[in-house]
C-alpha cells in the first residue's frame, strides 16, 4: 500500500481554514421577522384559547418552541424532517378544519403550501441518503478490497435493514410521528457510536477490527475523534449551526402555528393577514432550507475529512501478510477448520494454485458438523484454479474448509489461501438514561 508517513486525522483548525473558502451568505431578515410574527400570532390564539390538558401534543410543543434548538447538524436535519411530516400531515385533506374545506380559496392556499413542504421534504431526503451512502463509500475505500470488504458492506446492509424494519413496526403499531423520528435519531446515534467503536476497536469491533489488516491507523483515527465535541465537526458547527438552528426553529412555529390554528379553526377563522403571514414564512422557511441543503451539500461533497483514495493508496492486491501458503503434496489433501458460535455470521475465502508452466486446478469443497456431530455438505465439489466467495451461515457448528490433491499421481500443488469468519454486528443497546453529548 501507498505510505501513509506524515498523514493525521483532518483537525478543526484545518477544517476551518477550508471553510474559509465557504462563507455561507446569511439569510434574510425575513427569517427572524416572519418568525417573530408568526409567535406573536400563536400568542394571540393561546391567550384566547389556553391548551386543555389533555391537549399533550400542544404542550409538548409549546415546551419545545420554548427550548433551544438542537446543537448537532444532523440531528437538526432530522428536526426539520420531522417537522415537515408533522405539517404534511397536517395540511392533509383528512386533518384540516371542515370550516377550511368548504372554503375553496382558503383551501387552494394550504394545497400550494403542502406542496412546497413535500418539494422540500423529497430534497432533505434526497441529501441525507447521498450524504449518508457518500460516508460509508468513502470509509470502505480503505478497508482491505477483498472479500472482508464485502462483508463488511453486507454487515452494513443488514443492520440498515434491521433498524428499517423496527421503524415500520412503529408506524405499523400506530406510533406517532415523534416517536419514529425519536427512534431514527436514536439509529443515527447508534451509527455514530458504530463508528467510534471501530475507530477504538471495542465492542464486536474489536472482533471485526483483527480482519483489517492494511488499513492506515489515521482512518480509524479519524473515525474515532471526527464527532468529538471539540473534535473537527465542532468547527462545522460553529460555522454553520447558526442559519440552520434559525431554520430548525422557524419550521417549529410554522408547525406550531397550524397545529394551533387547526384545533380553534371552528371557534376563531384565521385572518387574511393571518394567512398572508404564513404563506410568506412558508415560502422564505423553504427556499432558504433548500439553499442550505444546496450549498452544504458542496461543503460535505469537497471536504477534507473525506481524504482521497489517490492521497492515502489502495491497497496492493493480495498483499496481505494474513495470507497463508501451503504445500500440498500429490495424493494429500489439506484441511481448515473455523469454530462458528453465531448463526448468520459470514464465511469467506479466497484461494489460488502458484501456477507454472502448466496450468493446475485443485478440488475444493466446504462442509459444516453441528453441535449434534451431523454433517452437511455446503459447498459440493469442484475443481479450481482460484476462488473467492461467502455466504451466510444458518447453523453454528465447525465449517471444514478441503483442498483436495488427492486425484494427481505427480504434481504438489502450491495454495495461497485466506479464510475468516466475521461474526454478525450486534445492535448496540441502549441503557436507560444514556444520553449524548
Amino acid at each position: 500500500m501507498a505510505s501513509t508517513e506524515g498523514l493525521v486525522p483532518i483537525t478543526r483548525r484545518f477544517l476551518a481554514s477550508y471553510y474559509d473558502k465557504y462563507p455561507f451568505a446569511p439569510l434574510p431578515d425575513d427569517v427572524s421577522r416572519l418568525s417573530d410574527e408568526i409567535r406573536s400570532i400563536t400568542s394571540d390564539l393561546l391567550k384566547d384559547s389556553p391548551p386543555r390538558s389533555q391537549d399533550e401534543e400542544e404542550i409538548v410543543l409549546l415546551k419545545e418552541a420554548e427550548g433551544e434548538p438542537p446543537h448537532k447538524i444532523d440531528e437538526n436535519m432530522w428536526k426539520n424532517r420531522e417537522h415537515m411530516e408533522e405539517i404534511l400531515f397536517l395540511l392533509d385533506k383528512s386533518r384540516c378544519p371542515p370550516a377550511l374545506q368548504n372554503d375553496s380559496e382558503l383551501a387552494s392556499v394550504f394545497s400550494i403550501l403542502k406542496d412546497k413542504f413535500q418539494k422540500t421534504l423529497s430534497a432533505l431526503q434526497a441529501f441525507q441518503a447521498k450524504n449518508s451512502d457518500h460516508i460509508f463509500n468513502t470509509v470502505m475505500t480503505y478497508m482491505p478490497q477483498d472479500f472482508r470488504g464485502t462483508l463488511i458492506r453486507k454487515q452494513k446492509e443488514r443492520s440498515e435493514r434491521n433498524k428499517q424494519a423496527e421503524v415500520d413496526a412503529l408506524v405499523n403499531s400506530g406510533g406517532s410521528i415523534r416517536d419514529q423520528y425519536a427512534v431514527l435519531w436514536r439509529q443515527q446515534m447508534d451509527r455514530r457510536r458504530q463508528l467510534a467503536q471501530l475507530g477504538l476497536a471495542t465492542g464486536v469491533y474489536k472482533t471485526l477490527v483483527k480482519y483489517l489488516v492494511g488499513v492506515p491507523q489515521v482512518l480509524l483515527d479519524f473515525i474515532r475523534q471526527i464527532n468529538d465535541d471539540d473534535g473537527p465537526m465542532e468547527e462545522q458547527r460553529q460555522r454553520y449551526g447558526p442559519p440552520l438552528y434559525s431554520l430548525t426553529v422557524m419550521a417549529l412555529l410554522i408547525r406550531l402555528f397550524i397545529s394551533l390554528a387547526w384545533g380553534r379553526f371552528e371557534a376563531k377563522k384565521l385572518t387574511r393577514d393571518q394567512v398572508a403571514v404564513l404563506e410568506q414564512a412558508v415560502d422564505v422557511y423553504t427556499n432558504e432550507f433548500e439553499r442550505f441543503l444546496s450549498f452544504i451539500s458542496e461543503v460535505f461533497a469537497n471536504s477534507p475529512f473525506f481524504i482521497s483514495a489517490e492521497a492515502v493508496g489502495a491497497l496492493e492486491a493480495r498483499n496481505n501478510d494474513d495470507y497463508k501458503e501451503v504445500n500440498i503434496p500429490a495424493g494429500k489433501t489439506h484441511e481448515v477448520s473455523l469454530s462458528v458460535e453465531s448463526v448468520n455470521s459470514y464465511i469467506a475465502w479466497d484461494f489460488s494454485l502458484t501456477q507454472g508452466k502448466m496450468n493446475m486446478d485443485i478440488g475444493f469443497s466446504v462442509e459444516c458438523t453441528d453441535p449434534s456431530g451431523q454433517k452437511a455438505l455446503i459447498l459440493p465439489y469442484r475443481r479450481y484454479e482460484s476462488d473467492q466467495g461467502n455466504f451466510s451461515t444458518c447453523i453454528s457448528g465447525n465449517y471444514k474448509f478441503i483442498w483436495d490433491n488427492s486425484y494427481s499421481a505427480f504434481f504438489k500443488k502450491v495454495l495461497r489461501y485466506k479464510v475468516d469468519c466475521i461474526p454478525p454486528v450486534v445492535e448496540p443497546v441502549q441503557s436507560a438514561g444514556e444520553t449524548d453529548a
